[in-house]
C-alpha cells in the first residue's frame, strides 16, 4: 500500500469509520450464521425427519457455495469492484436464508445453503481483501473477526433462548434476513465512496491483465498453503462450534443449558483471542504467534477429549477458542507480505474462500463421522485437522519465497 494513503488514513475519516462499523456488523451476522446452526441442528432433524449424515448435507451444499467465490471473487471484483462484489455476495446470502426461514422441502434446502455459501464467501473475500489495506491491518483484522466471534457467541444463545420460548426454528433465519438487509443498505450507501482510489488504478504496462490476475496469484506457491492452512483451521473452527453442543448433549448427557453456556464460552474464546492476542502478535511477530496459538489449540481440543468433566470440558473449548481466534486474520495479513504486490486482494479473496470451504465440508464430515461411527469421533477428529495445520504451516515456514511467483514453462 502506497505511504500517500496511509497518511491520508492516519486520521481515521468519517466515511472510514463508518466502512469499519459496517464490516464490524457484516462480521457479527457471518458469526450469528454459523453459531446458530449448530443449536439448530437437532431441531432441523426432528422437523424434517432425517439422520445426521443427512441432514449434513446441506454443508456439502455450502461447501459448493465457498468453492464456487473461492475462484469467482477475485475476478469479479478486478471487473466490477468491491462494492459490487459486495452487493453481490449479501444478495445472494439474503436469498439463501429467506429460503430457509420459509421452510422449504429438504430437497431444495441444500440449494439454500448453496446460495448463502456463496454469499458468504464472497462478503468474506471482498472484506478481507478490503480491509487488510488499511493501517495497522493486523489490530484491525483481528478486531474485525473478533466481531465474527461476537456473532458466533450470540447465535447459539438467539437459537437456544429462542427454542426455549417455543419459537419454530426458522424463524431464527428471520433474524439473519433483516440484519443482512440492514448490511446491503449499507453496503449501497456507505462503500460509495473509495479511500483508495491509487489501490485499484489501472495496472501499469506490463503487468498482468485484470483477466488473468487470477491465474497469475494460482502460480503463487504460498497462495495455496496459506488457502490449506485456512482450510484446515476454519475446519477445526466451525466443526467444534457446529457439533460439541451435539457431543454435550447426546453423547455426554450433559444439562442443555450449561452445554449451550459451554459453546457460547468457547465462540466467547475465539472472541477474545483475536481482541487480545491480535496486540500480542505486534509484538513478538505474527509466525511466533501461530505456532504458540496451535500448541494451545492441541491442548485445549485434548483437555475436552480426555477429561470429560462438565467444567474442564468447559474451560478446554474456550482455551481451544481462544487460541484458534487469531489464526484466520493473522494468516490473511501475512499473505500481504508473500505474494506480489498486483495480486493481493485477489490472492487473500480466493485464500479467504477456498479456506472457508472448511466451514462447511468438515462439518459435514463430522455428521458423516458421528452417524456412522459416534460423536466421540469428534474430538480425535478435530486432533487430526489440526496436526493438518501444524503441517501445512511448517511447510510453508520452511518451502514458502515471500513475493515469488512460479511462472508457467514453455509451451
Amino acid at each position: 500500500m502506497e505511504t500517500s494513503a496511509l497518511s491520508k488514513l492516519n486520521g481515521y475519516t468519517p466515511i472510514l469509520r463508518l466502512q469499519v462499523g459496517l464490516g464490524l456488523l457484516a462480521f457479527i451476522l457471518m458469526g450469528v450464521n454459523d453459531g446458530l446452526i449448530g443449536v439448530l441442528l437437532p431441531s432441523i432433524r426432528g422437523y424434517y425427519g432425517v439422520d445426521k449424515g443427512t441432514v449434513s448435507l446441506i454443508f456439502l451444499a455450502a461447501t459448493l457455495g465457498y468453492l464456487t467465490s473461492a475462484f469467482s471473487s477475485g475476478p469479479l471484483s478486478a471487473k466490477i469492484g468491491t462494492r459490487n462484489l459486495l452487493l453481490l455476495g449479501l444478495s445472494s446470502y439474503v436469498l439463501g436464508v429467506t429460503l430457509v426461514s420459509l421452510v422449504v422441502p429438504f430437497l431444495v434446502f441444500p440449494f439454500c445453503l448453496y446460495f448463502s455459501g456463496l454469499g458468504i464467501g464472497i462478503i468474506d473475500a471482498g472484506l478481507n481483501s478490503y480491509f487488510v489495506n488499511f493501517p495497522r491491518s493486523t489490530v484491525l483484522m483481528n478486531t474485525l473477526h473478533a466481531f465474527y466471534g461476537v456473532g458466533a457467541l450470540i447465535g447459539p444463545l438467539v437459537a437456544s433462548g429462542m427454542l426455549a420460548l417455543d419459537f419454530f426454528w426458522a424463524n431464527c433465519y428471520i433474524v439473519l434476513v433483516i440484519v443482512g438487509l440492514v448490511v446491503l443498505a449499507g453496503i449501497v450507501f456507505i462503500f460509495r465512496h473509495n479511500p483508495f482510489p491509487d489501490l485499484h488504478a489501472k495496472p501499469a504496462a506490463g503487468d498482468a491483465p485484470q483477466r488473468g490476475i487470477l491465474s497469475t496469484a494460482l502460480r503463487v506457491r504460498n497462495v495455496w498453503l496459506c488457502a490449506a492452512f485456512l482450510l484446515f483451521y476454519v475446519g477445526v473452527e466451525v466443526s467444534m462450534g457446529t457439533w460439541s453442543y451435539s457431543l454435550l448433549t447426546e453423547e455426554r448427557h450433559q444439562d442443555t443449558l450449561l452445554s449451550g453456556w459451554a459453546v457460547s464460552g468457547y465462540w466467547l474464546g475465539l472472541t477474545l483471542g483475536r481482541l487480545i492476542l491480535g496486540h500480542v502478535g505486534e509484538r513478538i511477530g505474527n509466525k511466533r504467534l501461530i505456532q504458540w496459538c496451535l500448541a494451545g489449540v492441541v491442548v485445549g481440543v485434548l483437555l475436552v477429549w480426555v477429561a470429560p468433566f462438565e467444567i474442564i470440558s468447559a474451560a478446554g473449548l474456550v482455551l481451544t477458542g481462544f487460541s484458534l481466534g487469531p489464526l484466520f486474520p493473522t494468516t490473511i495479513t501475512l499473505i500481504s507480505g508473500l505474494v506480489p504486490a498486483r495480486v493481493v486482494a485477489t490472492a487473500i479473496g480466493f485464500a479467504a474462500s477456498l479456506g472457508s470451504m472448511g466451514a462447511a465440508f468438515f462439518p459435514w464430515f463430522t455428521g458423516n463421522l458421528a452417524q456412522w461411527f459416534g460423536l466421540w469421533t469428534l474430538l480425535p477428529f478435530m486432533v487430526v485437522l489440526t496436526a493438518g495445520m501444524l503441517a501445512v504451516w511448517f511447510f510453508l515456514l520452511a518451502r514458502s519465497r515471500p513475493n515469488s511467483v512460479e511462472e508457467p514453462g514453455p509451451a
